[in-house]
């Protein structure tokens, strides 16, 4: 009788054990996801660090275009043509707004156009070590997350000289207002249809890739430059008169802050109705504006300057060759 009620109790306890084990194993399972992340030696997130583009050495050669009083004769400019020369590692195209629709068709039409070109340039400058920022304006929520966006985000915090404008408007200090075509009719559709937020993302022509960034906002740009040493800023894409001038990350703001600007002119385009002052074709708008930008802002230039180096720039460089 003894034996049998051991042997019992051995066997509620065993059951017991089992129901607990099971009960722990449903219940880990079913448990909601610890969303702390993993620390990495430093006591920083690993989640948190997304790697950067290599800085390799090379050398672009640029022929700035620009526009100067001429003291001789009151009132016109001259064209003043000059050659730099920027580091790959220091310097980053920023394109703007090259959204996938537009409220205009015609303009929609045009950036159709562009992006497969701009994409080829993008190729090659990315190719050679430029940094190549993406900046569709308030789209931001299609790249939520993804390692192009946390690579603006994740941005050591840095201080400006000047502060950064949500948005920069024509400065009467330094230009006439308004600019060439800068009027409220400005879309070149045979009949203006509804004038509402189109876009959702970039281009699906354009490619977001490698070491790419992501961002529509001028402080993350600054922050991410500061970082990585980021001196010279080519600005690409559109509405010239409007987002390539006025953005928090466009050129009037990074001339302020004191980057080395430049604008592809060969890569942009306005928003312009020929049947508005000063009634010229909408190529020649874009053109006006272009030399509003040369005379006031900075120099322009063509994007053929952005897809090779200086011959012999890029290395390597005899400090990293392996040793015999």
């Amino acid at each position: 009788m003894r034996i049998y009620m051991i042997t019992a109790a051995l066997f509620a306890l065993t059951a017991t054990m089992a129901c607990f084990q099971w009960a722990t194993a449903y219940q880990d399972a079913n448990a909601e996801p610890d969303s702390t992340p993993l620390a990495n030696s430093s006591g920083g997130s690993l989640e948190e660090t997304v790697a950067n583009r290599p800085k390799v050495p090379g050398v672009l050669r640029l022929r700035l275009r620009e526009r100067r009083e001429n003291p001789a004769e009151n009132g016109s400019t001259q064209v003043v043509e000059r050659v730099v020369e920027w580091n790959v590692a220091e310097t980053a195209i920023i394109v703007c707004d090259m959204w996938d629709d537009h409220h205009c068709k015609m303009a929609a039409q045009r950036v159709g156009v562009m992006a497969p070109r701009m994409n080829q340039v993008l190729t090659a400058a990315r190719d050679r070590g430029v940094m190549i920022i993406h900046a569709p304006s308030e789209t931001m929520n299609m790249y939520a997350g993804n390692s192009y966006r946390k690579r603006m985000e994740q941005a050591k915090e840095a201080s400006p000289p000047v502060p950064i404008e949500r948005r920069c408007d024509v400065d009467p200090t330094r230009e006439p207002r308004p600019l060439p075509v800068d009027r409220k009719l400005d879309c070149d559709d045979e009949t203006l249809g509804p004038v509402v937020r189109r876009h959702t993302r970039q281009h699906s022509a354009i490619d977001i890739i490698g070491f790419d960034g992501i961002s529509d906002d001028g402080q993350e740009i600054y922050n991410f430059c500061e970082q990585e040493g980021i001196k010279n800023i080519v600005l690409m894409g559109v509405h010239t008169n409007y987002c390539i001038l006025a953005r928090s990350f466009g050129i009037r703001q990074m001339v302020r802050l004191g980057r080395n600007v430049v604008l592809a002119r060969d890569l942009t385009d306005a928003l312009y109705d020929p049947r508005q002052p000063p009634y010229v074709s909408h190529a020649r708008g874009t053109e006006l504006v272009v030399e509003h930008i040369e005379r006031y802002w900075c120099p322009s230039i063509v994007s053929e300057d952005l897809v090779q180096v200086v011959p012999g720039s890029d290395g390597p460089l005899s400090s990293t060759l392996p040793s015999q």
